[in-house]
Formats: C-alpha cells, sequence, structure tokens
C-alpha cells in the first residue's frame, strides 16, 4: 500500500543508489535494439573541482538529464560523461589560503613539488563535493566514466596539443597585455574579471607642449556660445588612472578634429619625468570627450596598446608584478603601490599647477572575479599564445555550413562576431597548479618544446653541437586550453579508443550564453583541427535563472536561491520540474521559492492519484492492448495518452523543454487527474463488471505512461511509483529509467474524442459561470439546452448524471423556450441557459462586475502612463518595467473575462 504522502528525504538517497548499483546509467551497446543500440551522447560542461551546486549547474544538469533519460528510454547507448576541471586558479588561491590560516610557509617556501602534494590532498579530501550534489539533482551520468582535466589520460591529449600546435606554428610566446592578477601574480581570462561600477574621478592635467609651440583654444560662455579664443602652450588630457601617466608614451588626437590640427608633429612634455613624448593623431581619441586628447599608456591599457602598435610607440611598463612602481619611474615614486603612487602623483602635479580640475565620475573597474576585491592591472609580459584567428576560420565553416547549429538559432550571430573579431589567446598562467607547459629554455633563450626532458635536451644538442643546460617553463595553461579537448580527450584521445570511435561527435552541447567564446568556441576549433569533425552538432544555450523579480542572484544583494535547500525543502523532482517548465528559450527564467512550492504540489497530484488507481483495484493487465478497449472514456484516455506522448517527444526533440513539461503537466494534472479519474468514478462503483475491468486496466495503463512521460523530468518520484505500483499485477521488467518510453498508435477514437470534449466544454463553462457570477458553491442550479441536434441530445443523455455531479446542476433538461433570469452559453450548436434569477441578485452582481471592470482600467491606465514615460523607462530596473508589463496582460486578460459575464448577465435581462 503506498504511503499516504511522498517523502523524497527517504526515497532519493535509496533511489539513486538502486539506479547505480543496477547500471542504468553505463553506456554501452544496448540488446534492445536489433543489431545494436544507435549511440547518443552528451560531455558535462565541467563544473570546477572547488565549486558547489548552484541554480545555473541546477538548470544546466537538469536539462542534460532530460535529455539523456529520454533517450535512454527510447532505446539509444547513452554516454553522459562526466567529470572535473582542476580550476587552476580558484584551487590554488584556497590551498594558499589554508596555508595562510595555518600559518605555515608560503608556496614559494615549500617548493614546487611539496606544494603540488598539498593541493592533490586537498582535492582528495574536499574537491568534488559538487560531484555528490549533482547526484541529489538525479543527474544520470555514467560515473563509472568520470574524468579530471588533469588525470593521465587528459594530460596526454594536452601534452600532445600543445606540442603539435606549437610545431605548427600555432602556438608561440608573444610579449602583449593581460589582464593581470596583482595577488596571484598571474595572468587570468576576460571570464575572470568582473568590471564593477565604483565612485571614481576624472583627473583632468596639462601636458605642457614642448619647443615653444603654442595654439589657438576656442573659448565659450554659460550658454555654449563660442565668444573667443586663447592661447595655449600645453594640452589637457583627462584619465581615471593617474598612476599610469609615468608610462605614457603618446597623446592622442582625433586626425578630423580641428582645434588640434597646429599641432601635428608636436610633441609635449612628460610631467615627472624628462621624457618628451609625440601628440598622435588617431580616431581613438573622441572628440566629444572631454577636452578630445587622450593619454596613451601602451603597457598598461588594451585599447592603448592597439593604438601602440598603429604608430609604433614605446611600451613602458611601469609595474612589477605585485602592482607596484618599478625602476623605470622617477626615484620619488619608486616601490609605491598603484594606488598610493596615485596619490602622491595628483598631489605633485596639483603642486606644479597642472591639474586643471577633478570630475567625479562612476567608473568601471576590472576586478577579480571570485573576490570582488582585487582590482585587476593590464599588464605587459610575455605569455605563451594560441593563433585563434586561423583555428577559428574552420570552425567558422563549419557553422555556416550547418555541421553544427545553435538554438536558439540568433546565438549563431554571437558566435560569429566574436569568432570573426578573435585575438591571440593568452594560455599561459603563472600558477603551479595545472598542466605545466612543456618548454625548455637554454642560456641564450632559445626555446625547445617537446613531449619530455630527454627529448627537448636531445632537440638543444643537435641545435648546439653539444650538451646544454635547460630550464623548464614554470608556467601552466590556462584551464580553458584543456576543456576546449573535453568532447575528446575525454574518449580516450589521443588513443584511437572504441569509445572514441563509438561517441565522438556527440550530439548537444547545453550550457550558458557566457561561455560560447571562452568553451563553446574552443571546443569548436580544437575539435575542427585534431578530429577533423565538428564536437557537437547542437548547441542549446538556456538562460539565465534570476530572483522572483528578474534581477541576478548575487552574494551582494543577499538574493541567492540555494538549489541543494530546495531539494531539501520541496524534493529534487519539484526543483527539477519547476526549472524545466520555466525554461523558454531565450527567455531568463525569474525563480520564485513559492513555484517549486507549487510545482511540489503537482507531485502531490500524482501521488494522490496513484493512490486513488490503487484503492480501487487499478492494476495493470498482462497484454492490456490500448486499441481494443471499448468504452467511450477510455477510447479518449488513450488518445489523449497518444497525443501527450507524441507532443512531450516533439518538444524536447525541439529543445522546447518548457513546452513538454507543461504538455505533461496539463496530461497529469486536468486531463487524467481532474477529468478522466471523476469520470470513471461510476465505472468503478457500478454493477457492470466488464465496464469496471476495463476501466481499471486503462487507468492503471494511463499511468504506466505517465510515470514513462513524466521520468525525464521528476525521476525519483516516478521511479518511486513504477517500483511501487510494480508489486501489484504482472512482474515489472526492472527500472523504469530502462523502460520503453512510449510510442503509440492506432489508438482513441475521433467520436470518442469528440464526445469526451463536449462533456468536459460543457461542465467547464458551467463552472466558469458560477464562479463568474458568484452563485454559492452549494447552491444546485438547472440547465436547459435548446436548439440541440439529436446527437448533442444523445450525448447529454448519457452522460447525464456525470454532468449534473461535476456541474453541481439540480436537473438538465432540452428546452423549446427561453428560460426567464437565465444567462446564456453557446456551445456547438447549442445554446444552454442557466437560470440564475432565483439562486442571484442579477442587478447587484452586475454593478460588482462593472466596478470591477472599472478598476482594472483605472489600472491599465496608471501602467500605460509609466510605460509611456521615457523617464521611467530609462530609470526603472529592468525587472520593475517587466513586471508593470505583466500586470497589464493580467488586468486585460481579467476585464475581458468579466466583460463576457456581464454581457452573459444582460442577456438574462
Amino acid at each position: 500500500m503506498l504511503d499516504k504522502t511522498f517523502a523524497p528525504q527517504e526515497v532519493e538517497k535509496r533511489l539513486y543508489a538502486l539506479w547505480e548499483e543496477g547500471g542504468a546509467f553505463k553506456a554501452g551497446p544496448s540488446d534492445r535494439v536489433e543489431g545494436g543500440a544507435k549511440p547518443y551522447s552528451i560531455v558535462i560542461p565541467p563544473p570546477n573541482v572547488t565549486g558547489t551546486l548552484h541554480m545555473g549547474h541546477a538548470l544546466n544538469n537538469t536539462l542534460q538529464d532530460i535529455l539523456i533519460r529520454f533517450e535512454r528510454m527510447r532505446g539509444k547507448d547513452v554516454l553522459w560523461q562526466p567529470g572535473l576541471d582542476h580550476a587552476g586558479i580558484a584551487t590554488q588561491m584556497i590551498v594558499e589560503r589554508q596555508l595562510d590560516a595555518e600559518g605555515n610557509m608560503h608556496r614559494r617556501d615549500m617548493g614546487r613539488d611539496a606544494f603540488i602534494e598539498r593541493v592533490w590532498k586537498w582535492k582528495g579530501e574536499s574537491g568534488g563535493a559538487i560531484v555528490n550534489q549533482l547526484r541529489r539533482l538525479g543527474a544520470s551520468c555514467d560515473w563509472s566514466r568520470e574524468r579530471f582535466t588533469l588525470d593521465d589520460g587528459l594530460s596526454k591529449a594536452v601534452l600532445k596539443v600543445f606540442v603539435e600546435l606549437y610545431r605548427e606554428g600555432l602556438i608561440y610566446r608573444d610579449k602583449r597585455l593581460v589582464n593581470w592578477h596583482p595577488e596571484l601574480q598571474t595572468a587570468i581570462s576576460d571570464l575572470e574579471v568582473e568590471n564593477i561600477e565604483v565612485k571614481g574621478h576624472f583627473w583632468h592635467f596639462r601636458y605642457p607642449l614642448a619647443d615653444g609651440v603654442t595654439y589657438e583654444w576656442p573659448v565659450y560662455d554659460e550658454d555654449g556660445n563660442q565668444t573667443g579664443t586663447e592661447t595655449r602652450d600645453y594640452i589637457v588630457v583627462a584619465t581615471t588612472r593617474p598612476e599610469t601617466m609615468l608610462g605614457d608614451t603618446a597623446v592622442a588626437v582625433n586626425p578630423e578634429d580641428e582645434r588640434y590640427a597646429p599641432l601635428k608633429g608636436a610633441k609635449v612634455k612628460l610631467p615627472l619625468t624628462d621624457r618628451l613624448i609625440p601628440i598622435v593623431f588617431d580616431e581613438h581619441a573622441d572628440p566629444e570627450q572631454g577636452s578630445g586628447a587622450v593619454k596613451i599608456t601602451p603597457a598598461h591599457d588594451f585599447n592603448d596598446f592597439e593604438v601602440g602598435k598603429r604608430h609604433d610607440l614605446e611600451q613602458i611598463n611601469i609595474f612589477d608584478e605585485t602592482a607596484h612602481l618599478n625602476d623605470l619611474v622617477p626615484e620619488a615614486y619608486r616601490g609605491l603601490e598603484r594606488f598610493d603612487a596615485r596619490k602622491k602623483i595628483v598631489e605633485d602635479l596639483d603642486a606644479l599647477g597642472l591639474l586643471e580640475k577633478i570630475e567625479d565620475k562612476p567608473v568601471m573597474v576590472p576586478h577579480d572575479e571570485k573576490s570582488k576585491m582585487v582590482v585587476i592591472e593590464p599588464f605587459l609580459t610575455d605569455q605563451w599564445y594560441v593563433d585563434a584567428a586561423t583555428l577559428a576560420k574552420p570552425a567558422i565553416e563549419a557553422v555556416e555550413r550547418g555541421e553544427t547549429s545553435f538554438v536558439p538559432k540568433n546565438w549563431e550571430k554571437t558566435y560569429f562576431e566574436w569568432m570573426r573579431n578573435i585575438q591571440p589567446w593568452c594560455i599561459s598562467r603563472q600558477l603551479w597548479w595545472g598542466h605545466r607547459i612543456p618548454a625548455w629554455y637554454a642560456e641564450d633563450g632559445e626555446i625547445f618544446v617537446a613531449y619530455s626532458e630527454e627529448e627537448a635536451k636531445a632537440e638543444a644538442e643537435k641545435h648546439y653541437g653539444k650538451p646544454v643546460e635547460l630550464r623548464r617553463d614554470e608556467d601552466v595553461l590556462d584551464t580553458w586550453f584543456s576543456s576546449a579537448l573535453w568532447p575528446f580527450s575525454t574518449l580516450g584521445w589521443p588513443d584511437e579508443t572504441p569509445e572514441l570511435k563509438r561517441y565522438y561527435m556527440t550530439d548537444v552541447l547545453v550550457t550558458g550564453f557566457d561561455i560560447i567564446f571562452f568553451w563553446v568556441a574552443r571546443m569548436m576549433m580544437m575539435g575542427m583541427h585534431f578530429m577533423k569533425e565538428v564536437p557537437f552538432h547542437t548547441v542549446y544555450i538556456h538562460a539565465l535563472v534570476r530572483d522572483e523579480k528578474g534581477q541576478k542572484m548575487s552574494k551582494t544583494k543577499g538574493n541567492v536561491i540555494d538549489p541543494l535547500k530546495l531539494i531539501d525543502e520541496y524534493g529534487a523532482d519539484a526543483l527539477r520540474f519547476t526549472l524545466s517548465a520555466m525554461a523558454a528559450p531565450g527567455r531568463d527564467i525569474k525563480l520564485a521559492t513559492s513555484r517549486v512550492e507549487g510545482y511540489r504540489n503537482f507531485g502531490t497530484k500524482l501521488w494522490n492519484a496513484s493512490r486513488f488507481c490503487e484503492m480501487n483495484e487499478c492494476v495493470r493487465v498482462e497484454g492490456f492492448d490500448p486499441a481494443g478497449v471499448q468504452h467511450t472514456v477510455n477510447k479518449w484516455i488513450v488518445g489523449e495518452v497518444a497525443r501527450t506522448a507524441a507532443k512531450i517527444t516533439e518538444e524536447i526533440e525541439a529543445y522546447r523543454f518548457n513546452d513538454a513539461a507543461g504538455a505533461a503537466y496539463r496530461f497529469v494534472w486536468n486531463v487524467f487527474c481532474d477529468w478522466y479519474l471523476e469520470f470513471i468514478k461510476p465505472l468503478l462503483m457500478g454493477e457492470d463488471e466488464a465496464a469496471k475491468a476495463e476501466a481499471r486496466a486503462t487507468a492503471a495503463w494511463t499511468l504506466d505512461q505517465i510515470l514513462k512521460l513524466l521520468h525525464p523530468f521528476m525521476p525519483f518520484i516516478t521511479e518511486e511509483l513504477w517500483q511501487r505500483t510494480g508489486e501489484q499485477g504482472p512482474k515489472r521488467d526492472g527500472m523504469l529509467a530502462l523502460a520503453d518510453w512510449p510510442l503509440l498508435t492506432g489508438v482513441g477514437s475521433p467520436e470518442a474524442d469528440d464526445e469526451m470534449e463536449w462533456v468536459i466544454r460543457l461542465i467547464s463553462d458551467v463552472r466558469s459561470v458560477r464562479a463568474e457570477m458568484n452563485v454559492p458553491a452549494g447552491a444546485k442550479i438547472e440547465l436547459a439546452i435548446k436548439d440541440a441536434s439529436g446527437e448533442t441530445l444523445a450525448r447529454l443523455d448519457r452522460h447525464k448524471s456525470l454532468i449534473m455531479r461535476l456541474a453541481r446542476l439540480e436537473k438538465a433538461e432540452p428546452t423549446d423556450s427561453v428560460p426567464q433570469g437565465a444567462v446564456q452559453m453557446v456551445l456547438n450548436e447549442a445554446t444552454i441557459f442557466l437560470p440564475l434569477a432565483d439562486v442571484i441578485d442579477l442587478d447587484a452582481e452586475m454593478e460588482r462586475l462593472k466596478k470591477a471592470i472599472a478598476k482594472l482600467e483605472g489600472e491599465v491606465k496608471k501602467i500605460d502612463a509609466k510605460l509611456g514615460n521615457e523617464k521611467f523607462l530609462a530609470g526603472a530596473p529592468e525587472h520593475v518595467v517587466e513586471e508593470q508589463r505583466e500586470r497589464k496582460v493580467d488586468a486585460e486578460s481579467t476585464i475581458s473575462r468579466l466583460s463576457d459575464a456581464v454581457k452573459r448577465l444582460e442577456s438574462a435581462a
């Protein structure tokens, strides 16, 4: 006997162990498909070894699991390849902070080998907690194949790729600007940088012109009218980073800016130094910004770096690795931390009379994305780079040819924009945790890239004609380098493994839009180069999960929703179904706890329906044929099952997860629970044993199909019901996770569909009128039907007792006249009358409805005024504007419904 309620906390762990122990998630040819199953594979976006499950992970992995469970039930040989990323920066940061907290030595004091040993120890004890959290979500990965980006196989793949690309001239060493983390003293990727708006300043400095050069500068009055000119022997530049001015190597003005035309070929004296720097004419300078002149510091600004290349400017790096000023600046500033240097430079320029003004201005400042505390510095260093532009060409062409498609399709435009404007990819990191770069240096700086130190020494001996000492590169590779190989390295490449042959290319990648460039594009490049084939035929880009107001979740806002807490409270199924039901393509998810609670109630509805079936002896029948049912209501429900199965299948195949979930929800809650189970109650309680037996068998069969259709979305409750309902009737073949997906043809009846839909519409319309007219719930009312065809009257006769019970009617009869004081509805060819004059006060009810409509119209008018106000649209947060739009839609819908009710009352007068 089923328990009164479903207790996910007691069931989920037990069922997950059942699946794992039973090998439900393992890939391998299936004997269910003649000649072997067709392969289907997905590689999991590898979470960081330091990570914990957040709502983005929950959405991403829920959608993948829906696809995986769906295709597994369709008989395919499914591989969901799991694994973890070693997360170089995050992991090293954790261990270094542990050492600091313990009062132990710094990693540089420990030495590389001892520190790496300590990191591996942390990984073994604390790393990878997210794997068990994914299990709690129900993720059905083949955990027997779990990989790690630093395991031996993947390290072998990384080594081969680096060496081959270097030997092909596609990896090289260069001095360029990078995002530099002064605390960790390493380059980091753009994804690890977060631009945060802070209160800042715009300092305007005067740079004196050299060699007595002067020019005329326009003077304006308060109204903006030019009143004349003044002679200047200086040029004004504005900056938000005064500390970098000691590294200036030019001042740029726009070539179209006529104010500076006389300064062609002129130079300025860089204040606080003894250097002369040129004035260059470059479109980077915006005539509308500030004075129209900008300082150019190629070694400390990404835009300036490009200007410097165009004009062959000197690159002067004035910082060391810790963002302190180095020996290339005047002695007074050497050794100062960058923000202390800023303060002193401003004071010194002010003392020299060169500080023209200071503007308060909000500025975007790059910070370390994880801590939000460390300001990232553009820094000129020698790093390793990949020639991404060359590798991007085949990856662009593959998408152009349609070999890989993006869903939604608009993300292809983003992919093309990034790929067609791609910059060299910096792949080196000044860390110890990661894949160490296989490069060795001779004393003269000659580089030898090889598979081993022995091979490098042999190459060096051949180069120099004698053995020489070599020093290995201290740096490691960017984690995105190893994860770019993920779709094929996890399958055993560079070895020719059976798994690689069977599962590559993979079928679909499910990911967020923010890593289209960082991960998706790089997998495309590496797949095309080394496998000569795209890594996946579809990239599904899911939306962001925001809070219920539409705001991005963040710890600082305090609006982060913890998926594990939701699982604890409502169960994994409720969270999964919520996310899938809200995963509309291209639309962010506004997640409220109330939505999860609502879908927990959906699970309760299913559980209670199963208990109803159990209590009414609805047991599965061996060999039950849904095409052979005789009773109209059973013909109708098996047809509904077939249509719903086809709909859910179509929507999952098209990655419309919300539509698939919506179809399942409507069928289970509305069609099966609210209608079918109510419709068969008279049969179950009747004396006709044949009808009773058919209803029981059909209900049990329908429940089985529901469990199958819901399983990809709600695996735990469906598996539990499958196991428990399998205790009666014919023996189950096995787990629901491995059951066959419903594929139904030749069932149902159009005539049965029409008849039962007519019954449902009649009952629903009567219920709507009762609700709109405030008819007391306990009041029995009459129904009269006029101008009905013979078929309609026959339907009414066949289902009269059912209609009267569910619509709470006292009687339902045909009529030739229009009853007094009756509201009316049209159903097909017939007119339905509900005499309500003796039940409610028609005039008072009409007045109430009109007042409600007027109030709602007033609200719509106010909302329209807000939405038509440009200031409101410009200043209000996006979620507030969206909330107003939603309120308007809801209000207009209610107005329409109440207006229909008024018309009905008017017809009754």
